[in-house]
């Protein structure tokens, strides 16, 4: 039964009103103030709107693009009634949508722009060392071991997860193959040949027991979303989608913030609240699009969203209920792991276009209800999911 909570206040208030996309490459050839503005141009076309529109804006970046400020001025945006310039990863996703539908919420804005624009191949690798040291303590006690990207990171936590459910190797490259699945019937995706068990076992280790195909895409790309009041959305070019529930969270740090167990993410303490503020249980939620910078925080995230019981992920996949046509399709985009790695804000996008019943081959039929997830609270120690939900 859905709980009652104090975040009820935003429900179906605001809604996503456009959405865009850039092309996903290895090699944009353009800086990340281009990407954001290419997708925020697409964003606003969709929704039937201009720029003289636009009276917010709000990203998240890790020292790695252009800023929201930046952004606004050359959007010629003269009176800017808010923005949001958040630091931080994929945990930081979807709480960038919730501050801008609570800005619109409270009239502080009519109407905010949001974005992730990253050259996360060509320039700044998402997997490799080519950056200034994290601010984090620990990070000096990790160095001297080589410890340093999220493969390694993820990688122990990965272990940990799978003693600890009796996951096998099978279980999660049946991730990565529904996925791939997904991919094939979506024209943007980056990685769209169909992928094999056998090819999954025998890719190369990347950091054990994460191998290639564990391992998300390295994508420079862009997406944009444009949220506003749900009446006026109605009155817009496309089917409105509303926020029904955003929540954000803590998460784990690697070494110092006492959460005893990290088999179970943050995503298990923010999903009860998450769902009170939409006034839904997991039960409704019709389409899943979760985080999935590696293979397994896909079936944990099941768990601990309440998806899915506890240590019977395998078994989900294996009957083919994550798939399209399943009980509960998972990433039908294609996720990072095939469709490209925008940090979160690509499986939103995706969450609209279901809910808008326009995904084409890939479409959920009926889908009304959707829940999107950040990174659920690893490393960065924070996290966030919205529920989106069909208007009408």
């Amino acid at each position: 039964m859905a709980q009652s909570g104090g975040g009820a206040v935003l429900r179906d208030r605001t809604a996503v009103a456009g959405v865009g996309w850039t092309e996903y490459t290895k090699n944009s050839g353009v800086s990340t103030l281009a990407l954001a503005l290419r997708a925020v141009r697409a964003a606003l076309d969709d929704a039937g709107l201009e720029h003289s529109d636009v009276d917010g804006v709000a990203c998240h970046r890790v020292g790695d693009s252009a800023s929201a400020v930046l952004v606004a001025h050359v959007l010629g945006i003269r009176d800017l009634r808010f923005h949001l310039d958040m630091f931080g990863g994929g945990g930081t996703s979807h709480q960038v949508v919730a501050q801008a539908a609570l800005a619109v919420a409270s009239g502080i804005a009519d109407t905010v722009v949001c974005w992730r624009a990253v050259n996360a191949r060509s320039e700044f690798r998402m997997g490799g060392t080519g950056r200034a040291a994290p601010d984090a303590p620990e990070f000096q006690y990790q160095l001297p071991y080589g410890y340093a990207t999220p493969p390694q990171q993820f990688a122990m936590l990965d272990r940990a997860w799978r003693h600890a459910r009796g996951a096998t190797a099978e279980d999660l490259g049946r991730v990565a193959i529904a996925q791939r699945a997904h991919a094939a019937l979506n024209d943007r995706a980056m990685m769209r040949k169909p992928l094999t068990m056998d090819e999954y076992l025998s890719s190369r280790l990347i950091a054990d027991p994460l191998r290639l195909y564990d391992c998300c895409l390295e994508t420079d790309a862009a997406v944009a979303l444009v949220v506003t009041g749900a009446e006026r959305a109605r009155d817009l070019r496309q089917t409105p989608v509303l926020v029904s529930g955003a929540a954000t969270g803590g998460g784990h740090t690697l070494f110092s913030n006492g959460r005893a167990d990290p088999t179970v993410s943050a995503a298990a303490d923010l999903a009860p609240r998450l769902y009170a503020a939409a006034g839904i249980g997991p039960e409704t939620v019709d389409v899943a699009e979760l985080y999935d910078a590696f293979t397994f925080l896909v079936p944990l995230q099941l768990e601990d969203y309440g998806l899915v019981p506890r240590g019977e992920t395998g078994g989900f996949y294996a009957d083919g209920h994550a798939s399209l046509g399943g009980r509960l399709p998972v990433n039908t985009h294609g996720g990072h792991l095939s469709e490209g790695y925008v940090h979160g804000l690509n499986h939103v996008a995706e969450a609209v276009t279901q809910l808008r019943g326009t995904a084409g081959e890939r479409q959920v039929p009926g889908a009304e209800v959707a829940l999107t997830t950040g990174q659920p609270g690893y490393v960065g120690g924070t996290s966030s999911a919205l529920v989106l939900r069909r208007d009408g």
